[in-house]
């Protein structure tokens, strides 16, 4: 670890029951017309329509634009701009997953610095100015990105994942309201859960983990490995909903402070090639990945091993750190997640994709902060071993 380190977060963080209805205060503290960015879902279940009026409540006009269909693109990015500069804004909400969320840190800091988001990949351009405010209001606990510096946005040109990170992408506000992930149907309680989980954990074993994003991911995978079951089989369980939303957070804070690693690098090839959500990509490949990363990260694995057993029998760190992965991959098949080849992926147009995979997994850098960074050969075999991977028997990478 480097002996200085940085901790970002947003400028304003509301946690609990009834916070989404302070979203016209902070609203009005920063804008007077909204672009509320969101998607269909949101406006059918009424919650675009709450947004709107606790916004007018406080004197701030709104305009809507609901184009999100899908993991966040470039062309969304571009439609959300074209909206907010048409009808005039000066501040966008994004109320929804991880996707909302993104397209909105991304429109908020072209509104002002300009360009094509592919430009500010890799540091390639720098947002000199400070964004549009941006109030981001998640509908799951999975991302984390609304505590986050981070949007990944897909070039619709060359079908690459892009991933952004620069502290002017990270939202000024996050109002994080439990009651809003009730709606989330169990698929994507299921997906988005051990999304999260896979933010704390990678969080905890990257090499840039510190002092701090390690007390943030410790926290967050105790809550999610706690709740994640009873969120998944009620999903009306208004307390592990909470403690689901409260643990997302937390990861979040942790990866976006400490980065991710091996899976996150593996996963966005699989999303753009192949259009599977975020959640589920990274919930596929987490156990495999663990597997592969086990022996060079012992005792962080342990300190998983021993929050999911939650007995203070005496065990050594290897067999903890087994533990851990074996409970990870059960957890995997009690939520029914399932592997790229059951997902519907073609064997034969995935095996094409692999090089390509591989070289975009490396060229976005997260592999590099894995405890036990792969060879291209090692990650191709990996892409391999996570097409039929089995979580419901022993299966060493």
């Amino acid at each position: 670890m480097d002996t200085s380190a940085i901790f970002r977060t947003p400028q304003t963080i509301l946690y609990g029951h009834n916070s989404f209805e302070k979203v016209g205060n902070e609203a009005a503290l920063r804008g007077k017309h909204a672009l509320i960015i969101s998607d269909k879902i949101m406006e059918q279940l009424g919650n675009i329509d709450r947004c709107k009026q606790f916004l007018q409540e406080n004197g701030v006009k709104s305009s809507i634009y609901l184009g999100v269909t899908s993991e966040p693109t470039d062309q969304y990015v571009e439609e959300a701009l074209d909206c907010f500069k048409k009808e005039q804004c000066d501040l966008i909400i994004t109320l929804g997953g991880g996707s909302c969320i993104d397209t909105g840190k991304a429109t908020a800091v072209l509104a002002v610095n300009g360009g094509y988001i592919g430009e500010y990949m890799g540091g390639g351009k720098i947002a000199k100015h400070a964004p549009v405010p941006h109030i981001a209001i998640p509908t799951t606990a999975g991302t984390g990105s609304e505590v986050t510096d981070v949007t990944v946005i897909t070039n619709t040109g060359n079908d690459v994942k892009m991933m952004i990170k620069q502290p002017a992408f990270m939202p000024a506000v996050a109002i994080v309201d439990p009651e809003l992930t009730i709606s989330s149907p169990q698929h994507v309680t299921a997906a988005t859960g051990v999304d999260a989980l896979c933010h704390a954990i990678e969080a905890y074993i990257s090499k840039r983990a510190h002092p701090m994003t390690d007390t943030m991911a410790l926290s967050a995978m105790k809550l999610i490995v706690n709740h994640l079951e009873s969120a998944y089989r009620n999903g009306t369980d208004l307390e592990a909903r909470k403690a689901m939303s409260l643990g997302s957070m937390q990861a979040g804070m942790a990866f976006t402070n400490a980065s991710v690693c091996l899976v996150h690098g593996m996963s966005r090839p699989i999303g753009a090639l192949f259009h599977v959500p975020h959640g589920y990509s990274n919930a596929m490949l987490l156990p495999a990945v663990l597997e592969f990363s086990k022996v060079a990260c012992i005792e962080r694995l342990a300190d998983l091993g021993r929050i999911f057993i939650q007995e203070s029998r005496d065990i050594t760190n290897t067999e903890a750190a087994h533990i851990a992965v074996e409970s990870v991959k059960k957890l995997c098949q009690t939520l029914k997640i399932p592997n790229l080849k059951n997902w519907g992926i073609d064997e034969k147009a995935f095996n094409l994709s692999v090089n390509k995979m591989v070289k975009d997994a490396i060229n976005s850098g997260s592999p590099a902060n894995n405890p036990k960074v792969p060879t291209e050969r090692e990650l191709e075999e990996l892409y391999y071993i996570c097409y039929d991977y089995q979580f419901s028997s022993r299966q060493e990478v």
